[in-house]
């Protein structure tokens, strides 16, 4: 029986980190879908470590995709520093733009991040449901956009709307992936900009929020009872982002997003009249 109980957990958890890898790249918030699950499967976990944790995995799948962009931007960042090599200019700026759009993201959590997980936790699924219909809204008004401007042509102007769209997506079922792309497409980026903007931005400040809540992860209780489960899930999450976040770049160069409109409307009403 016990043996039963431990399987099913671990099938849990491994549809967990499934959601979470999944969900995460794509424009339908991986932290909605997290708190749907548990949710459906009665898994009452105090805090934010398990989300956290797997959100790493996350982390790490995007740190492979984007590897070789990653190194280029530390690369030529130097050499601008060092050498004011021109050529590294545009590189440079480029960095100077992520720091810029992490920034309201790190402001509002310090001065209202307890508040929000509050009213978050008073109101759980119904504010998920209304925040995934924002989504599909938002999806739906840039499914047929087509923007001129690439990493050179970027402002600061850009980089602080890009950064409060990602600031808005603390919220549960505002998806931090669909935010960022929304709102880099109405102010004009081309698509494989966006993309490479939004998920590069997404590397400091989930990088940030795993480092600070180190100790926090460490000392869940559920950690250390259920650390086979977790690693489980970690697992997964890694090999379904890094799948996922490829499949959505598939996606963004052939312009259907509306489906992913679509997906909200029919999963937020579901979790307002049925959860």
């Amino acid at each position: 029986m016990d043996f039963l109980v431990e399987l099913w957990t671990i099938i849990q958890y491994f549809i967990l980190g499934l959601v979470q890898g999944v969900t995460e790249p794509i424009p339908i918030s991986s932290s909605g879908h997290i708190m749907i699950f548990r949710e459906l499967f009665a898994i009452d976990s105090p805090g934010l470590s398990f989300e956290i944790f797997v959100n790493f995995a996350s982390l790490l799948a995007v740190l492979t995709i984007y590897r070789r962009d990653i190194v280029r931007l530390i690369r030529n960042g130097w050499l601008y520093v060092t050498k004011k090599e021109e050529t590294a200019k545009s590189d440079f700026r480029f960095i100077i733009y992520l720091i810029v759009a992490t920034i309201p993201v790190g402001v509002i959590g310090v001065l209202f991040g307890d508040a929000i997980g509050q009213i978050i936790n008073e109101n759980a699924m119904n504010v998920v449901g209304v925040t995934l219909l924002i989504t599909a809204a938002a999806v739906w008004m840039i499914r047929n956009l087509r923007g001129r401007k690439n990493d050179g042509d970027l402002t600061i102007k850009d980089a602080l709307i890009v950064g409060f769209s990602q600031a808005i997506a603390v919220t549960p079922g505002i998806s931090r992936s669909g935010a960022t792309i929304v709102a880099s497409m109405l102010i004009g980026m081309r698509q494989e900009t966006a993309l490479r903007f939004s998920f590069l931005l997404y590397i400091p400040v989930s990088l940030g929020t795993a480092i600070l809540e180190i100790p926090a992860i460490l000392s869940d209780p559920s950690f250390s009872t259920l650390w086979i489960p977790y690693v489980v899930a970690f697992i997964t999450a890694f090999i379904a982002s890094y799948f996922a976040l490829r499949w959505f770049m598939n996606i963004m160069a052939k312009g259907n997003l509306r489906y992913f409109a679509y997906y909200c409307v029919v999963v937020g009403l579901l979790v307002i009249f049925f959860l």
